[in-house]
């Protein structure tokens, strides 16, 4: 039977969308494969390693009929990737083998039967659909996606909290040091849900996400139940498991009130810090920033005894305040970003700073201070 015939691009394209999550070496070995199963003209790609799922349909040609069998994903990626994009490829399915043609080029492939392919089991208890711009939700992951943990034995860390409630959806990641939230604004009323998506999760979503297109194309559609969370778009299906456990209050941690506030250039500040990073050490990212009227100073200093020193001209009257900071946490917060203006709201030494965005009301970015 031939499962598909058309060009490279489009094949290629497909399981890209789906071969994100594959992981290269598991204990299941069919893990490492994309179940192919083709019911009249509709193609379906599906992917999982047991906690997500992913799956696309496509039509790519081919004969009609009933089929379904497991394949390597990423060989046959790397097979298609060394091919010209305007090459038609014939995918043929004979006995136990699949053959890829194009061109001159054949390849063999060994398979394994769709029927011990562990599809993910989905929840029956799904709440209500409600949908918004991928290109919104691709910007609020931007947005905070960095401030996860990474690995943190309060495993409710390593992920994103999503908090749909009225008429916003929240996303808010912390790893214990920072904290970023980031808030949309949506059409429909829905009712109070919240949610941690895995990192993994997060991660993949953000890579698949599109920021263009308007219209039903351009919408991610969410349903979330008790331990899952199940997103459509673009033609794709995306079911992942939740991460149990409580996340922290963030409203409490988020600053209220710190009477010294300063609107400075997003890009001069970051250069600035990127350049005083330069002489921090691999282990000690800490950098001062001295802030008084007319002046923000930022110093950093290594164990070789170097030493930087950086200065902006800012608009400012407030106390004179010295505090110290993890340069790498301003960094991600400001490279995540594509406003123009910033603005860094200080109490003392010894208090979190809030970093917001005049523009944009629904961000907040807080960092620890760090004794130096």
């Amino acid at each position: 039977m031939i499962v598909l015939k058309t060009a490279q691009e489009k094949v290629l394209s497909a399981l890209q969308a789906v071969a994100g999550i594959v992981e290269r070496r598991h204990t299941l070995p069919i893990l490492a494969n994309v179940l192919i199963r083709k019911t009249g003209e509709n193609l379906e790609l599906t992917t999982s390693d047991l906690e997500i799922q992913v799956r696309t349909h496509a039509e790519l040609g081919g004969d009609s009929g009933s089929f379904a069998i497991t394949v390597g994903a990423r060989k046959l990626i790397d097979i298609l990737r060394s091919m010209p994009a305007d090459q038609i490829v014939t995918l043929t399915a004979n006995q136990n083998k699949l053959t890829l043609q194009g061109g001159k080029s054949r390849f063999t492939l060994q398979t394994l039967p769709s029927d011990d392919f562990p599809l993910v089991q989905e929840a029956a208890d799904f709440g209500p659909a409600f949908s918004v711009p991928q290109k919104a939700l691709k910007g609020l992951i931007n947005q905070v996606h960095f401030a996860m943990a990474v690995h943190d034995i309060r495993y409710y860390l390593n992920g994103i909290l999503f908090v749909a409630e009225g008429k916003s959806l929240t996303l808010v990641a912390t790893d214990g040091h920072r904290l970023a939230l980031a808030q949309v604004t949506l059409d429909v009323e829905i009712p109070k849900q919240e949610v941690i998506l895995p990192r993994k999760t997060v991660l993949e979503l953000q890579r698949l996400l599109k920021d263009e297109k308007d219209g039903d194309e351009g919408l991610i559609e969410m349903r979330f139940a008790g331990n899952q969370a199940k997103f459509s778009f673009s033609g794709m299906e995306f079911v992942t498991k939740l991460v149990e456990g409580k996340f922290p209050d963030y409203n409490r941690v988020i600053p209220k009130n710190h009477k010294n506030a300063v609107t400075l250039g997003r890009v001069p500040f970051l250069a600035s810090l990127q350049r005083a990073a330069i002489l921090t050490s691999e282990k000690f990212k800490g950098v001062r920033v001295n802030i008084e009227p007319g002046t923000l100073r930022i110093a950093s200093s290594n164990a070789e005894q170097e030493e930087a020193k950086e200065e902006l001209e800012i608009d400012y009257g407030g106390d004179s305040i010295e505090i110290g900071f993890n340069v790498t946490y301003l960094i991600d917060a400001l490279s995540n970003m594509s406003v123009e203006m910033i603005k860094l709201e200080l109490q003392d030494t010894n208090s979190s700073a809030l970093i917001t965005v005049p523009e944009q009301a629904g961000f907040k970015y807080v960092v620890m201070p760090m004794r130096i």
